[in-house]
This record gives structure tokens, C-alpha cells and sequence, in this order.
């Protein structure tokens, strides 16, 4: 009689379990997102962007590295305070230079509020796409796949970026 018990368990533990199999999904937001024009744009307009100031900030490194090699030149011919001058004019000039970088790439900087403008609208039309992939299709989760999520095996079945890049083409 203990084992009938047993096995019947193991049964509605397996009925259980299959109910609830296909309440959730996956999706590779990346994927997604390098699907979408307006996302490559917008990508392509920051990686612009960047370059132009990556430019810009070499050139004054380059700045500071000639009048560094220029002081190195005509050290011995100034004096003591002409050299201090000259150095304290150096420093000035890499404390700007390391100010205009921060601007442009710190954390609060220029390219990541320029980010924030550009690429946020694309990837909240994405993240809207999937909220009503999935309630349409009775999902209780969504797993991204592209990040550090955690998932090391899933069936390919359960992977709906193809689908969710279909709905976004389609609008």
C-alpha cells in the first residue's frame, strides 16, 4: 500500500510540475535589439560620437606630450622658477585633459547621457514587446538569455527572440 502512495505522489508531482512547464520563456534581448534599424542607428551615432571625442582627447595628450618633451629640451636653461612654471602648466594641462574625459565618458558623462536619449526609447519598445508577447501568450517570466541570467540549459523550443523580433518588424 506504501508504494501505491509513493507512485500516486510521484504522479501529481509530475501533473504539477507539466502544468507549469510552459508558463515561462526566453528571449536574447541583444538579439533582438541588433535586429532593430533604429537601435543599429542609434548605436552607430554613439560609437560616432565616441570616436570623435576619443580623437579629440589624443590630441591634447599629444598636446601635453610636446610640451613636456619641450620642457625636457630647455630645462637646463631655465631657471628654477621658469621650470616650476613649466611643470605647474603641464599638470594644469592633464588635470583639463582627465576633467574633459571624465565629462565625456564617466559615469554620469556625456556619451552616457547621450545613450540615455538615444538608446532607452528602442529598448523600452522592446521590453514593452515582450510584457505582451508574454501576456498574450499566458507567460508568468521571461528569462534574457544574453546576460548573466544563470541559465546554462534550456531548450531551444522555449526561445521566443524570433518571435519577438517578428512583432517588432511588424508595427
Amino acid at each position: 500500500m506504501k508504494t501505491k502512495g509513493i507512485v500516486f505522489m510521484i504522479l501529481l508531482a509530475g501533473l504539477t510540475v507539466s502544468s507549469y512547464a510552459q508558463r515561462f520563456a526566453l528571449v536574447d534581448v541583444n538579439k533582438v535589439l541588433d535586429n532593430l534599424d533604429d537601435y543599429k542607428k542609434a548605436q552607430e551615432e554613439l560609437d560616432r560620437v565616441a570616436a570623435g571625442w576619443k580623437q579629440d582627447i589624443a590630441v591634447e595628450y599629444d598636446k601635453i606630450k610636446a610640451m613636456y618633451n619641450k620642457y625636457q629640451a630647455e630645462q637646463v636653461l631655465l631657471t628654477e622658477e621658469q621650470k616650476k612654471q613649466k611643470e605647474e602648466e603641464i599638470t594644469n594641462k592633464e588635470k583639463d585633459v582627465r576633467k574633459l574625459q571624465k565629462d565625456k565618458f564617466g559615469e554620469e558623462g556625456e556619451l552616457f547621457r547621450r545613450r540615455q536619449d538615444l538608446v532607452r526609447p528602442v529598448q523600452d519598445k522592446v521590453y514593452n514587446a515582450i510584457q505582451e508577447y508574454a501576456s498574450s501568450n499566458g507567460l508568468e517570466a521571461m528569462f534574457d538569455t544574453s546576460g548573466s541570467a544563470g541559465i546554462i540549459y534550456y531548450s531551444k523550443d522555449l526561445d521566443k527572440t524570433e518571435a519577438i523580433i517578428k512583432k517588432l518588424k511588424s508595427k
